[in-house]
């Protein structure tokens, strides 16, 4: 099933419970956090445990893809990348604690300087899906084989503006465009 449509209905599912959650009561309030910060450690330990076992494979079959120019700096050029499977895995886990800390931090804004509690409740339970739905988990936990939308580099879903130009989304992995690249001189990790 696709992750956007679960992604939804987990979130509607967990905004009608804690909508019918009392949160009045402070011993409720108390448990809503409990469990959000419960769900953001299990989040990293979940992480981390990819990270050990990214390191303890020692994958150094080289990638070359070219990541495309940032839509922001239109004077920018594509750049040729070389890198590890290892170093790929490691760079895209850390992005995505990251991502952890990000979410925990615009979480602490809502509930603790603008008072929303049902929030704890919902994103505690969409960040832990997150993880272990992620590409590296999907990996390194379930053991799943890296081909087809798994495969190294990881496209990226399209952008809204990408949805209506038709433009590329991600890494271009062809050997067209890494000799292209290598041409042109890109820079390489």
């Amino acid at each position: 099933m696709n992750p956007a449509i679960t992604n939804l209905a987990v979130s509607l599912g967990a905004m009608q419970i804690a909508r019918r959650l009392p949160t009045d009561d402070p011993q409720v309030v108390m448990y809503l956090r409990a469990g959000y910060v419960g769900a953001q450690a299990l989040s990293f330990l979940i992480y981390y445990y990819v990270t050990m076992k990214i390191r303890s494979k020692n994958d150094l079959t080289v990638i070359k893809y070219v990541q495309p120019k940032s839509p922001m700096n239109p004077d920018a050029k594509d750049e040729l990348v070389t890198t590890t499977v290892r170093d790929y895995d490691l760079a895209e886990t850390g992005k995505a604690m990251k991502a952890l800390f990000t979410g925990m931090a615009f979480m602490a804004f809502l509930h603790l300087y603008m008072g929303y509690i049902p929030p704890l409740f919902v994103q505690g339970i969409t960040t832990l899906k997150g993880v272990l739905e992620s590409n590296e988990a999907k990996l390194h936990i379930w053991g799943q084989k890296a081909e087809g939308p798994l495969a190294r580099p990881f496209k990226t879903a399209p952008g809204l503006m990408e949805q209506f130009t038709g433009g590329a989304s991600g890494p271009q992995t062809d050997a067209a465009s890494i000799k292209a690249a290598e041409k042109a001189g890109g820079k390489s990790q």
